[in-house]
């Protein structure tokens, strides 16, 4: 069975840094939320349409506009944060104050010192917990597209700015730095993004830009409890880049200090292409952004009734959905979270209820659905599943019907029969392995010697030719038992 993870071709292991050095990360994840307007106006909250179409007085900042809370934006960040196991408390908007060209107030209203949510934490589905400080409401700024060779900002020959993103409802989560590996890292966004899917409050489609990824990036001796000076990698938009520009970053910081050199407080970017981080500006800390309350709009107070009401209705989380599973089958929750990715749990579980095998029906659910169950219902998986186990398909049959099934559904028992699939007779076997042995009698003598290897290797050899034979139509678990049998 398939394990949860999102190793690529640059690996991000615990070994990664060597033996010496400890990665100390924190990540900052943005999600846009899905409403249909904006934070603060009626502006069509839709990604792809012409650029500066979604925009009015409010979101432009000009003067005489007010702001008007989106009622459906905070319900979201409350849910999300709820889910998120944080307390949900009075929030209060403030300016975020600095000059930036995609912000056309030169400000972006956020949540500083006291957010909506706080305190809460994510658990991998290795078991490893990653703390939450807060997940405060905020809204987007707009879109910069910088005209040159590099796409940054430095060198560019002209900048063409979208406001349309401007305004857009977003939920800032902000873990601790707790990540001590790449990998730990690619798993808390991807649990993160099933969380978000699950709740229904964003499609969390990195590609789009409605979930970005920062990375805060630091390293130590291991055994310090130092925290030495961090960089802050931006915007990552895909999980696979998340963990080699941590990589990257962390050698690039051990690199300096073994040159006697210590990295500088600063943002980066991701280059793909290149493989590396590239400098961005100095980062400035929370005092240099001027904060202040937001004095066109009151605090947000939700009433304990409405934050029960909320929690009440939250949906079951992967972490539940995997535990679940995995009690069912008797295997780890880790075991069984490529299933609850597809949204295949409860099937499996249903059909483990009526009796069928559960690591078979694990193992097709995870190579043979790959694109969802179709018509398949869990009665007619399950009965698949027990004909598989009583000898009555073999296992190149059993996903021939199961493909059928999920196209169009029907009994497993009568597809079976119109395709002519019928449990063979050992006799049959014998007497096709009595002419196979005949036929290569080396091969039977490395098969019955005493090296492991090669034996497994002719059980191969031998299984593979009676397939062949038989078109498929042979059980392989019957053929390696007659062979085993034979071999004394």
């Amino acid at each position: 069975m398939i394990e949860y993870t999102t190793t690529d071709d640059n690996p991000a292991h615990e070994d990664a840094l060597g033996p010496d050095w400890e990665l100390i990360c924190g990540l900052e994840v943005h999600v846009e939320l899905s409403t249909r307007t904006k934070l603060f106006c009626g502006c069509r909250n839709e990604f792809g349409n012409e650029p500066n179409t979604n925009v009015c007085p409010t979101c432009l900042g000009l003067p005489g506009s007010l702001p008007v809370v989106n009622e459906t934006a905070v319900e979201y960040a409350m849910r999300l944060g709820l889910a998120l196991g944080c307390t949900v408390q009075r929030g209060v908007f403030a300016r975020k104050n600095y000059f930036y060209p995609d912000m056309p107030k030169d400000f972006q209203v956020s949540q500083y010192d006291k957010p909506t949510n706080q305190d809460g934490q994510l658990t991998l589905p290795d078991g490893v917990v990653i703390g939450i400080e807060r997940a405060h409401i905020e809204e987007d700024t707009g879109k910069s597209t910088h005209i040159g060779d590099t796409g940054r900002i430095h060198g560019a020959t002209s900048s063409l700015v979208d406001y349309n993103r401007a305004g857009v409802p977003l939920l800032e989560i902000v873990a601790r730095p707790d990540v001590r590996t790449a990998e730990q890292a690619k798993w808390y966004v991807a649990e993160l993004r099933s969380i978000v899917e699950a709740l229904g409050v964003s499609d969390a489609k990195m590609e789009e830009g409605s979930m970005r990824v920062d990375a805060n990036v630091s390293v130590r001796p291991v055994g310090s409890t130092e925290l030495r000076t961090r960089c802050e990698i931006k915007n990552i938009n895909s999980i696979n880049s998340l963990g080699k520009a941590i990589i990257h970053e962390a050698k690039r910081h051990i690199d300096l200090y073994a040159t006697g050199e210590a990295p500088v407080q600063e943002t980066r970017h991701w280059d793909e292409a290149a493989n590396r981080t590239r400098p961005g500006r100095r980062k400035e800390d929370a005092d240099d952004y001027r904060y202040f309350p937001e004095p066109d709009l009151v605090p947000l107070v939700p009433t304990d009734a409405v934050i029960e009401q909320i929690r009440a209705g939250l949906p079951a989380l992967p972490s539940a959905r995997r535990a679940s599973l995995a009690t069912a089958a008797g295997v780890t929750p880790n075991e069984v979270a490529l299933i609850v990715e597809r949204d295949l749990d409860a099937l499996a579980s249903d059909a483990i209820a009526a009796g069928a095998a559960p690591d078979r029906v694990l193992i097709h659910a995870e190579q043979s659905m790959a694109d969802g169950s179709g018509a398949l219902t869990a009665e007619a998986f399950a009965a698949l599943v027990r004909m598989e186990t009583d000898g009555e398909l073999s296992s190149t049959q059993t996903k021939d019907v199961l493909a059928e099934l999920i196209a169009s559904g029907g009994s497993p028992a009568d597809i079976a029969a119109a395709k002519g699939y019928e449990a063979m007779d050992s006799s049959e076997l014998e007497g096709l392995l009595d002419g196979l042995i005949a036929d290569h009698p080396d091969e039977w003598s490395r098969f019955c010697g005493d090296d492991t290897g090669d034996a497994k290797k002719m059980a191969g050899f031998f299984t593979g030719q009676i397939m062949k034979a038989t078109k498929g139509q042979a059980d392989g678990k019957v053929v390696n038992q007659l062979l085993q049998a034979r071999k004394g």
